[in-house]
This record gives C-alpha cells, structure tokens and sequence, in this order.
C-alpha cells in the first residue's frame, strides 16, 4: 500500500512532494571548504533524495516530480528501499523551503 495518498481533487503535486519529503526524504550539499581545496576533482553536488518503499510509489514521485517541473534522476536501492535523487541547487532549495511550510 502507499504511503502518498492518492492523488484527489485539492491535492497539488507540490504537497504530495512535500509529505514524502517530510517522511523520509533528505538533502546533500556541497562542501565548499573541500570544493575550493579539491576543485574539480570534487564531485559532489547538490542532491534532494525521497525515499519510498515500493515501485507504485516511486513511479507516483517520478510522476509528481515531473508535473512540477523538477526531472528525476535514477533511481536507486539502499537498504532495501528505493531513492530517487533529484539533482541541482534549485531542488535542494525548493525542497528545504517547502519543509518549512
């Protein structure tokens, strides 16, 4: 069964993203100090992850994600579950601000 509800009449995509961001999701960022040190050779970036339990949930974020306008990166299993990275600056921010909602 799903944890996102069901897309109904009065639920936005950006909620649903939310309420799957506040459950189990997180952020990366870059480290600036080990940027300027490494330069190039310093990969990170900045990355949103939401993480699901079942393939019918992940193909309902991918599809949020992509009626928003954000486009989902591979997804991945770690321990068992399934994350979806988004990638970029303007994701991780979106994502942080809509927390704070």
């Amino acid at each position: 069964m799903s944890r996102l509800p069901q897309t109904a009449a009065g639920d936005s995509a950006e909620a649903l993203l939310r309420q799957s961001f506040r459950q189990d999701g997180y952020v990366r960022v870059v480290n600036k100090a080990r940027r300027k040190e490494m330069g190039r050779k310093y990969r990170k970036g900045y990355e949103v992850r939401l993480v699901v339990k079942t393939p019918p949930e992940l193909t309902q974020v991918r599809q949020l994600l992509r009626q928003i306008g954000f486009k989902p990166g591979k997804p991945f299993e770690k321990h068992r579950r399934i994350v979806q990275p988004i990638y970029g600056k303007a994701a991780v921010e979106w994502f942080l601000s809509a927390s704070r909602e």
